[in-house]
């Protein structure tokens, strides 16, 4: 159940009961949540991107799996770095300063992947596997596991909205991005998957840069 309620000059806030329970959830924090979740997605919607380079001619249906993905992982892993700082601080902080190098790994291997299937004509339309879809969602969504040091004083049910929220953006922004990959990629023929590669290697980069220096 939910409704929305206005007092005097107090900005709008959700009320949603949890359990029978009410839980009040003001604009600002509905808005703050929307904007991280645009700022968590960036990398995941330069991936879709590519991806979308990568086969121009995807089914949507399987562009609402590669979109699901990554809002599974960009949900989960704010959430997940939420436990850690409640149970684990300690060794997570430890963690953290593998993140990028984890990121950097994953998205290069991929990225060359990409590049040599486009350069030797190896490319295999809609042979975007599970596997691979896996590994982008972890290297896409990885760094956000240090989102839970940002939301610890959050409740369970807090981090828990806001991590949903960060997945639906996340959801709707790497649609978008894997539709206009295809459009990009049906205009550059055999080149799509060379200039998807180099996209997910300078994402790699820059989350290395920027975790690291």
């Amino acid at each position: 159940m939910m409704c929305l309620e206005r007092s005097g000059t107090v900005s709008p806030y959700l009320i949603f009961l949890f359990g029978g329970m009410p839980v009040t959830f003001s604009f600002l924090f509905i808005l703050n949540s929307v904007l991280f979740g645009i700022g968590l997605a960036m990398d995941a919607f330069s991936v879709s991107l590519a991806n979308g380079l990568r086969e121009p001619e995807m089914p949507v249906s399987r562009s609402l799996v590669i979109a699901g993905t990554f809002a599974v992982f960009q949900t989960l892993m704010p959430l997940l770095g939420w436990f850690c700082v409640h149970s684990i601080a300690e060794a997570f902080q430890s963690f953290q300063r593998f993140i990028p190098w984890i990121a950097l790994a994953l998205l290069v291997w991929i990225g060359v992947k990409m590049i040599l299937e486009g350069l030797h004509g190896r490319d295999e339309k809609g042979s975007l596997k599970g596997s691979a879809l896996f590994v982008q969602g972890i290297a896409t969504s990885i760094d956000a596991l240090s989102v839970g040091f940002t939301i610890a004083e959050y409740t369970l049910v807090f981090a828990l909205t806001e991590s949903l929220i960060i997945g639906i953006v996340t959801f709707g922004i790497c649609m978008a991005g894997v539709r206009l990959g295809g459009k990009i990629g049906t205009k550059l023929s055999g080149k799509a998957p060379v200039l998807g590669g180099i996209i997910l290697i300078l994402i790699g980069l820059e989350i290395f840069i920027t975790g690291v220096f």
